[in-house]
């Protein structure tokens, strides 16, 4: 009996297992991060739900009904097991995307539960098998702590990897001296001005650019050794940080001598702790450059102004006559290329072969004729505003479906609430899809607002509501499901 169920519990917790490492490397090993994803209601079922409950309460009975514990535990993972493994079969389990840390991380993990697994017999604790079902029961319920531990435990080793890495960089980066290195940062607009800076720069140029998603250290690192060449004449480098002094850190292994402020908001409060925090940090490409440098700022943002003000070398504000929101960020690239000596006609050239000129947004045929406008990569409030602002102006039944947005710490309320309000403006229903701040979204677009948590009754409300040619625009991260239905389906 007692290794079926060790074996029954082996399954489940290797399951439980993958969840966090997938988490901890979803919020980047970010211990704030991380934390603060539990504020969200959907971190907070993560505990909250009738199933972690019932093993919380099923610990306290164990002393005073050991034998309804054991068979209750039995009975639990009896279930949990087979799911488990259905789940894996049709790729369903959350997992983390395989890396060498990731690997040593499961490998680490599953090693400690074969320990439990090993040490119970050592121990003779496995003479009462009531008494196994409560150490089993009590690891499942513990498991969170365990994972995060080992990956705590285990940040020494990362980090010492990562300071190499970085090292490796620095140097390389040094042996290119004539390699003009252009760094980008903001809270919002970083990868769209990337790319299109990137798109008219190689009509002139020889570039290279940091790939998606790569703009913390170890990311940019790793494209200089591994992408950067002899024959690139400059680098386009977009810089992101969730803490003080992360972007300087990026500045001392790029050497930028072009810094571009795109924007600054709110997004990722939770971690700075403050606004002041963000601009200071962001402040730190501008701060980084050298004597010679030239700085951009976006005319657009409040922050950004303030910030050019204060800039005593070489700077330019760009976007002020942009005419609809997010407009300036295709502007500021272009203002960078004229400052590198490309022409207009060259300019206007690069700017022509460029398909979609609205930042963040790719635009695509849907269902029954419906055009789905996808701004799925990562929401921040404006740029949330930018889009609805572009809804507005476009024919047809509009609608947004979207996540409340997280790591706004004290701002949140206040944001959701402009959101709704312009949601009021633009749109003629928005269907929210997390709970986190439905209320304050309620509040600004009244009864337009509904929230639908589940991908299929989200799907049926679509097709209930619309007709060909109405838009639908989905904002931030909308469960994959959805993202199936709505262009695996264009039939239905």
């Amino acid at each position: 009996m007692f290794s079926f169920l060790s074996f029954l519990w082996f399954i489940r917790q290797s399951k439980s297992t993958l969840f966090w490492i997938y988490l901890w490397q979803l919020k980047e090993y970010h211990t704030g991060r991380f934390l603060d994803h539990f504020r969200t209601e959907k971190g907070g079922k993560i505990f909250l739900n009738p199933l972690f409950m019932l093993k919380l309460i099923l610990l306290c009975l164990f002393f005073n009904f050991p034998l309804l514990v054991f068979f209750s535990v039995f009975f639990i993972y009896l279930i949990e097991a087979p799911k488990t493994l259905v789940d894996f079969l049709r790729k369903k389990l959350k997992h983390p995307v395989l890396t060498k840390k990731t690997i040593f991380l499961i490998l680490i993990g599953l090693l400690v539960e074969v320990l439990f697994i090993f040490l119970i017999p050592l121990f003779n604790l496995d003479k009462y098998i009531v008494d196994v079902a409560f150490i089993l029961l009590a690891l499942d319920v513990l498991n969170p702590i365990i994972v995060s531990l080992i990956v705590l435990l285990l940040q020494p080793c990362a980090v010492f990897g990562r300071n190499r890495i970085l090292k490796k960089a620095k140097e390389k980066r040094v042996s290119f001296p004539n390699l003009l290195v252009i760094g980008i940062t903001g809270s919002y607009g970083k990868t769209s001005t990337k790319e299109f800076l990137y798109s008219i720069l190689s009509e002139k140029f020889r570039v290279l650019k940091t790939k998606e998603h790569q703009n913390s250290e170890v990311g940019v690192s790793w494209c200089i050794l591994n992408d950067l060449k002899p024959e690139h004449e400059i680098f386009i480098c977009e810089m992101g940080a969730y803490n003080k002094g992360g972007i300087k850190l990026l500045c001392d292994i790029t050497k930028p001598k072009i810094g571009v402020l795109t924007g600054i908001n709110e997004q990722h409060l939770a971690t700075f702790g403050s606004l002041e925090n963000i601009v200071k940090t962001k402040y730190e490409l501008i701060e980084s450059l050298p004597a010679d440098g030239i700085a951009f700022f976006n005319a657009k943002n409040k922050y950004c102004l303030d910030l050019y003000n204060k800039t005593s070398i070489k700077k330019y504000l760009y976007g002020e006559k942009a005419n609809f929101s997010g407009a300036e960020n295709i502007i500021g690239t272009m203002a960078v290329a004229k400052e590198l000596g490309m022409t207009e006609e060259e300019i206007t050239k690069a700017v022509n072969k460029i398909e979609n000129k609205f930042p963040g947004i790719e635009i695509k045929k849907g269902i029954n004729g419906l055009t789905i406008i996808k701004a799925t990569y990562s929401a921040n409030p404006d740029g949330i505003i930018a889009h609805l602002e572009y809804l507005k102006t476009l024919p047809g039944r509009k609608i947004i479906i979207m996540p409340c947005l997280i790591e706004l710490g004290s701002a949140s309320k206040e944001i959701h609430k402009k959101i709704g309000q312009k949601i009021a403006e633009a749109c003629d229903l928005a269907i929210i899809t997390t709970k986190d701040r439905f209320k304050e979204i309620r509040e600004g677009a009244g009864n337009k607002a509904v929230f639908i948590e589940n991908s299929k009754d989200i799907f049926k409300k679509i097709k209930e509501t619309t007709k060909a040619g109405d838009m639908i625009l989905l904002e931030s991260r909308v469960p994959r499901r959805l993202l199936e239905l709505f262009f695996k389906n264009k039939n239905a």
